[in-house]
């Protein structure tokens, strides 16, 4: 089978190839002889029932400071040139990626869209996680002051974040005693339109924020991400250092839980995070972290999820 395979993402002249989860999936769709393109999401258009974009054909190679090369550009017809979509932009969750999936949405399945665009459009991460009461910490998402003052009363240390934000970015802890919540309230609700999300604090964090990989519905590899000292932060581009790890009896059992979810969703390529007992996020958007789980335990899971692909189609 060869396919032709356009790779939806963020320019590819600054990624990290040794930990890029895009480069790899790209490496192996070429190692299987798929032809693959490039193109930036503002270059996807919607005319009279084609979706369109300024593509290049694109050459990979592990070769640090020459990982890659291009053809030239053309336009050309996603819904009939292309047999797959890989949408790899990165996140934060904005109205440019949701036009994305709306448009998206008139050529799948019959052009293979990962993850499916309608779900991801429904399913942003902190958000999607509020189907699984069961599994989530202690969480609140509200804009309103007097909500967020009675959860800390009551959970004393808390994490009040961005509802849409992306790597850890704007995420604050706040102990029972701390005088900031009311300035950190009053910066949340200027420079955010939606409500914010407030969590219990964790403690487990500082033993480790699990990224595990789900392929179809099935776990397929894990990584532990642990934050710096004094950080509350796991995320790896922030200092937080990954760890070869092992999968516990109670994260395999979040993972049964929301297999058949993500199948029926058409969510195929699925990272989630656990902290202790938690399940604290599902990321469909952009998931990471495949590079790191082959150099702990060599597990492939770019060739897990291209066999998959392969069969949907």
């Amino acid at each position: 089978m060869s396919l032709i395979v356009a790779l939806q993402m963020d320019p590819i002249e600054l990624i990290d190839i040794n930990g890029d989860s895009s480069f790899a999936l790209g490496l192996e769709a070429s190692r299987r002889g798929h032809k693959l393109f490039h193109y930036d999401v503002n270059d996807l258009s919607f005319q009279d029932g084609r979706v369109t974009a300024y593509a290049r054909a694109l050459t990979l190679r592990h070769e640090l400071g020459n990982h890659f090369s291009f053809g030239e550009e053309a336009k050309i017809d996603l819904g009939e040139e292309a047999d797959v979509i890989l949408m790899r932009q990165d996140p934060p969750f904005h109205m440019g990626y949701i036009t994305a999936t709306h448009i998206l949405e008139h050529i799948h399945p019959k052009t293979l869209v990962v993850n499916d665009p309608a779900s991801v459009r429904n399913a942003p991460e902190k958000i999607f996680l509020t189907r699984f009461l069961d599994l989530m910490p202690p969480t609140l998402i509200t804009r309103n002051r007097r909500d967020v003052e009675e959860f800390r009363q009551e959970h004393k240390d808390i994490i009040v974040k961005p509802l849409y934000g992306n790597g850890g970015a704007g995420v604050f802890r706040i102990r029972h005693n701390d005088q900031n919540l009311n300035s950190l309230i009053e910066m949340f609700q200027e420079f955010y339109p939606e409500a914010f999300i407030v969590q219990k604090f964790l403690p487990e964090v500082a033993q480790g924020d699990k990224r595990i990989i789900l392929v179809d519905g099935e776990a397929v590899g894990a990584i532990n991400r642990v934050p710096l000292a004094g950080e509350v932060r796991s995320n790896m581009h922030v200092g937080g250092v990954a760890q070869k790890t092992e999968m516990t009896a109670r994260e395999i059992q979040i993972c049964e839980a929301i297999g058949p979810t993500l199948r029926e969703l058409g969510l195929l390529f699925v990272g989630i995070d656990v902290i202790g007992d938690y399940l604290t996020e599902i990321n469909v958007t952009s998931p990471t972290g495949i590079q790191e789980v082959r150099r702990f335990d060599g597990t492939d899971i770019a060739k897990i999820l291209w066999d998959a692909i392969e069969r949907k189609l």
